[in-house]
């Protein structure tokens, strides 16, 4: 399917590229109408016998500079259009050649140009490093940074979706913390906190409970023992022995609580360990933690969790990236500024910078030149043939024109010198 043609977009000043355009084609006509009226006037003159002999001179000079402007006129015609109107070979070159000249020119731009070494050495040139440094360094322009970086982060949050967001978490986050079998893991790093003695303060804790709790049960367990004596027993019996147990149960729970290395205390920790190992290696301690993982997997707090989660954490981060005096937006221009310290006062750190700035530049230059020079010839080849002709004539006729001139004059004196010669020779 043949691409659409496209309009070619004019210079901005047409309409006086376009009067000044036809002046110039005017003047240039003229001087060739003068040489031609010269030719003819002397040539009349020396037909009669009476010119005298700087006529000739004069006739030479214009037939050359009437020959000159002729060919140089054609010359410059023969780029836009065809002389006129008659298709001559290799005339109306832009017209008829549109598609060639659009590939030799963009051929021409990525060889002397859009070439990756001309486009990093040009880049690295440019000391872009020390003054995105110096720049950075300045507490305004590190608040700029902070702001837009703000800005942006703001409006990639707002824009993703919240079902999305809310997958993302569900498969993510919660089906991988669900997925593995929890028991084995658990197992090993209760067998960590053993091991680094960071089960002893909850060793601490649960005596020390138990203590508490027992300093408030005095008359429950004389109750207790009292209701399980013998009904025959004397009461002060039963009171005299529920003092008794209470009393060796306080003074039970207080040494364990004051001696690290009692016996009750290593039970504890036995039993601690006992179940670190049953989470790894023991298969019904291993079924039951999944029995419990899967009712806590299953209930509407967790199959509901990740709304609320990315309800306050999207809420969350809106909150930090939109307030300047956040704890996140002061470290984003607290970090723009030392690193534009850096790139100004570390040689290290811009020399490092520079590297990078350079590679990025060539990859970029490697893999994309070709791309944009690529647009040069796809533009020419849609624009109309005849269109672009007239627009680029608009462009640089002018200039064209002084062709024109030149191969006038320089035909004129070519004529006066070559005849002069001539007359120097033969006569």
């Amino acid at each position: 399917m043949a691409t659409p043609l496209a309009p070619m977009p004019g210079p901005a000043n047409e309409a006086e590229r376009r009067d000044t355009l036809r002046k110039y084609k005017i003047t240039m006509t003229s001087l060739l109408g003068v040489m031609a009226v010269i030719f003819l006037g002397c040539s009349w003159w020396q037909s009669h016998g009476t010119a005298p002999l700087w006529v000739g001179y004069v006739r030479a000079a214009a037939e050359a500079g009437m020959v000159g402007g002729l060919a140089d006129w054609f010359a410059v015609t023969a780029l836009f259009k065809y002389p006129m109107g008659i298709k001559i070979p290799h005339t109306a070159i832009i017209p008829s050649k549109k598609d060639q000249v659009a590939d030799a020119l963009s051929g021409f731009v990525s060889e002397n140009f859009l070439n990756a070494r001309t486009i990093t050495d040009k880049v690295m040139q440019a000391g872009i490093p020390e003054k995105v440094g110096a720049w950075l360094s300045k507490e305004q322009n590190a608040e700029r940074v902070s702001a837009e970086v703000g800005t942006f982060a703001v409006r990639v949050i707002e824009g993703i979706d919240p079902e999305e967001a809310e997958a993302v978490i569900n498969t993510q986050v919660i089906s991988r913390v669900g997925d593995p079998v929890w028991g084995p893991p658990l197992g090993r790093m209760l067998e960590g906190f053993i091991a680094d003695g960071k089960v002893e303060p909850v060793v601490d804790d649960v005596v020390a409970w138990g203590r508490r709790k027992l300093g408030g049960m005095q008359q429950s367990i004389i109750t207790m023992i009292d209701e399980r004596m013998p009904k025959w027993a004397p009461q002060f019996a039963k009171e005299l022995v529920g003092e008794r147990v209470y009393r060796e149960l306080v003074a039970f729970m207080a040494e364990v609580d004051t001696n690290p290395d009692h016996e009750a205390r290593k039970a504890i920790r036995r039993t601690i360990y006992q179940f670190a190992q049953d989470l790894q290696f023991d298969g019904a301690t291993i079924s039951r933690v999944e029995e419990l993982k899967a009712d806590i997997m299953g209930s509407d707090a967790v199959t509901s969790a990740a709304s609320g989660i990315w309800e306050q954490v999207s809420a969350s981060l809106i909150d930090a990236c939109s307030d300047p005096a956040s704890t996140l937006r002061r470290k984003v221009a607290a970090s723009a500024a030392e690193w534009g310290r850096k790139l100004v006062d570390d040689p290290e750190v811009r020399a490092t910078a520079e590297r990078n700035l350079e590679r990025a530049t060539h990859f970029a230059a490697t893999n994309g030149a070709d791309q944009i020079v690529g647009i040069i010839a796809e533009t020419i080849q849609r624009w109309d043939g005849q269109e672009a002709s007239e627009k680029i004539e608009l462009m640089v006729g002018k200039d064209l024109q002084f062709i024109r001139l030149n191969g006038t004059i320089v035909g004129a004196l070519a004529g006066l010198v070559i005849y002069t010669v001539s007359q120097l020779l033969f006569h």
